[in-house]
């Protein structure tokens, strides 16, 4: 690979490398924004259960979902729950849309469930005021929406879209595309001199053959003369005492007798492409016609 194409794929690579440690960055970033504001509300929630001194446990992940443990049993009132949880979260502008699951530790029995949209605020709290017994509750927390969360690195991705990742997956594949490009312009550029193309036919002026869908044509060293004669002079009539000299030199009338032999003998190896053609001026010479 030459040392600009390098140079251009090392300095690609290099941005998308900064451009993924930023995303991940902010998606830490992120985490910890969501942990600390679920923490927040634990503490709130034992605050309004009148207990100031458990423990919040460690924010856990699973699935998807975020999940409040406790050290203690608490006692909740719907309204007073959806309220606090809505108000921080809100707050902290970590999500638009979400669903929050309040379990049994021990039963693993779903106690109360409320999803909060943006979209269909409601002002109407299933079991408003209906107080909820004392018992050891874990809360679980799947966002299905997240909103940009106030950082100098970059903006969340919302639920609808591309997101970071989706972003970067273009650019990655715009970089591989364009690197598979210049690629192929550095490999076209380091074509065999001794390859020239006729047509759908590659000639091989070294090894006197011609070459077509993987196939060899074996030509002889006169045949391969005649034709790399013509090609250099592709549509233009080459005269035949011209043809005669440079191919056979001074060999009398029999060479220029079997002219027309060699000339049929090419016309029958390159018969399987249509755009290549010798083409006989009559009274003058040969020429051989094809687009270029």
């Amino acid at each position: 690979m030459p040392y600009k194409l390098y140079k251009i794929t090392l300095i690609l690579c290099i941005f998308l490398g900064v451009l993924f440690s930023k995303a991940t960055a902010q998606e830490a970033y992120e985490e910890k924004s969501i942990d600390v504001a679920l923490r927040m509300i634990g503490h709130q929630l034992l605050l309004h259960s009148n207990d100031s001194t458990s423990r919040v446990l460690p924010i856990s992940k699973h699935n998807d979902a975020y999940n409040i443990q406790f050290e203690s049993a608490f006692a909740f009132e719907p309204v007073q729950l959806v309220t606090t949880i809505d108000s921080v979260i809100s707050a902290a502008a970590i999500a638009s849309t979400y669903i929050v699951e309040v379990e049994h530790c021990e039963t693993g029995e779903v106690i109360y469930s409320f999803k909060i949209d943006e979209l269909e605020q409601s002002d109407i709290i299933p079991c408003g005021r209906r107080l909820q017994p004392k018992a050891c509750y874990r809360l679980l927390f799947t966002f299905l929406e997240t909103t940009a969360v106030d950082s100098n690195i970059l903006p969340v991705a919302s639920g609808k879209g591309t997101g970071y990742y989706g972003t970067l997956t273009i650019l990655l594949l715009g970089i591989t595309g364009l690197s598979f490009f210049l690629w192929k312009r550095w490999k076209a550029s380091k074509v065999d001199p001794n390859l020239i193309p006729l047509g759908e036919y590659h000639f091989d002026k070294r090894n006197t053959e011609l070459l077509i869908n993987h196939q060899k044509i074996e030509l002889t060293s006169k045949e391969a003369d005649l034709l790399l004669l013509l090609y250099n002079t592709v549509n233009t009539t080459v005269e035949r005492e011209v043809i005669l000299n440079k191919v056979w030199g001074d060999q009398g009338d029999y060479v220029g007798r079997t002219l027309d032999v060699f000339i049929s003998k090419l016309r029958k190896k390159l018969e399987a492409d249509s755009s290549v053609k010798i083409a006989n001026i009559r009274g003058v010479g040969y020429k051989l016609v094809m687009e270029v």
